[in-house]
């Protein structure tokens, strides 16, 4: 069996003390989960693209990832999955008023360090607080840290 993760990307936006997340249907059923605006590498773009992609489609907000808050690996073993999650963060662009949101994503929120803590139960993976309590410490690392090769 060959083991490929999953690798995703995932944008810690704060402004003003507070984070945005994204309320998104629950895929196992029951209550909905928060996360970041997240989702799956594609072929043919950076991991910065990727990023600033699934904020736009998840959120409507336009981003501009400027630091690598963290690189993470997380196993979700009832669906026999394995995660790499490159975390960013950078400037927050504005927001397209009236786009649709992708399948799934319920609304958007701007919750403060408090009040992400206090819905933990409901995140959809660990992941949530981790690059959130990374983002508070300070960890920044420049994007020339991840190199494309051909």
């Amino acid at each position: 069996m060959t083991w490929k993760p999953s690798v995703t990307v995932a944008a810690v936006m704060e402004r003003d003390g507070r984070f945005l997340l994204v309320e998104e249907e629950n895929q196992d059923g029951g209550d909905p989960v928060y996360k970041q605006p997240a989702g799956h590498w594609e072929v043919d773009e950076t991991l910065r693209q990727a990023c600033a992609r699934e904020v736009l489609e998840e959120s409507a907000h336009r981003f501009d990832p400027k630091q690598l808050v963290g690189v993470y690996r997380w196993s979700r073993p009832r669906r026999d999955v394995t995660y790499l999650r490159f975390a960013f963060c950078g400037e927050i662009l504005g927001l397209d008023e009236g786009r649709t949101l992708d399948h799934g994503i319920l609304r958007t929120l701007r919750l403060t360090p408090d009040e992400v803590r206090a819905i933990a139960l409901r995140h959809r993976s660990p992941l949530v607080w981790r690059c959130i309590e990374d983002y508070l410490a300070g960890r920044r690392y420049p994007l020339d840290l991840i190199t494309y090769l051909a």
